[in-house]
C-alpha cells in the first residue's frame, strides 16, 4: 500500500476518534477541526518516522495532544492580562469574604456527582472560564495531569500555575453558587 493510500485509510479510519479527543481538549470545534487538520499534516511529513512500533492511532494522538499543547501555549502566552477586579479590591482585599467560606454540603458531594443537571452547570461554569485559568484547570483536573507537566506544556511556573488553579476555582465556586446553589431547594 502506498503513503497516499494508507492516509487515505487512516483519515476515514481516526478523524472522528481524533475529532472527538481535540473537541474534548479544545472545546471549540473550529479550532478542533484545525488541530486535526494539523496532525494528519504532520503525521504524513513525518511518515518515515513511523515505526510501526505502536498502533498509527496511537502514534496519531501522540501528534494531537503535542499539537493541543502547542496550541495553548500559543494561546496562552498571546492573551491580555486579567483583572481581578471582580473579587479583589485596589489594596488586593477579598471584595467577598465569604467566597472563603465552606459551602454547607453535608452528604450533598456524593450526590451531586450523579446529577446531570449539575454536570451541565459545572461544565458551563467551566466553560465560562477565561481561557487562561480555563486550560490549566482542564489540564490538571480533568486530564489529571500532574503540576510539573501542565507547567511544561503551558511554559509557565509552577507557583503560577498554583495561582492559576485557584483563581480558576474561585470563579468556578462563585459561578455554581449563583448558577446551582442558589437555585437549589
Amino acid at each position: 500500500m502506498t503513503k497516499n493510500e494508507t492516509f487515505k485509510n487512516w483519515i476515514e479510519q481516526y478523524s472522528a476518534a481524533l475529532m472527538r479527543r481535540a473537541v474534548y481538549l479544545l472545546s471549540d470545534k473550529v479550532e478542533a477541526e484545525d488541530i486535526v487538520q494539523e496532525v494528519f499534516i504532520s503525521a504524513f511529513s513525518s511518515y518515515e518516522s513511523f515505526e510501526g512500533k505502536s498502533r498509527p492511532l496511537t502514534w496519531l494522538m501522540t501528534i494531537l495532544n503535542r499539537k493541543v499543547a502547542d496550541f495553548y501555549r500559543k494561546k496562552y502566552k498571546s492573551e491580555p492580562n486579567i483583572k481581578l477586579d471582580h473579587f479583589f479590591d485596589e489594596d488586593g482585599a477579598w471584595k467577598n469574604n465569604d467566597i472563603l467560606n465552606d459551602w454547607n454540603a453535608g452528604n450533598q458531594e456524593t450526590q451531586l456527582l450523579d446529577n446531570a443537571e449539575f454536570h451541565k452547570i459545572l461544565e458551563e461554569c467551566l466553560e465560562d472560564l477565561p481561557s487562561r485559568w480555563k486550560i490549566p484547570m482542564k489540564l490538571y483536573y480533568l486530564e489529571e495531569k500532574k503540576a510539573p507537566e501542565v507547567s511544561q506544556e503551558l511554559d509557565i511556573s509552577t507557583t503560577n500555575l498554583w495561582k492559576i488553579l485557584q483563581r480558576g476555582r474561585i470563579q468556578l465556586r462563585e459561578c455554581l453558587e449563583m448558577n446551582w446553589f442558589a437555585n437549589e431547594n
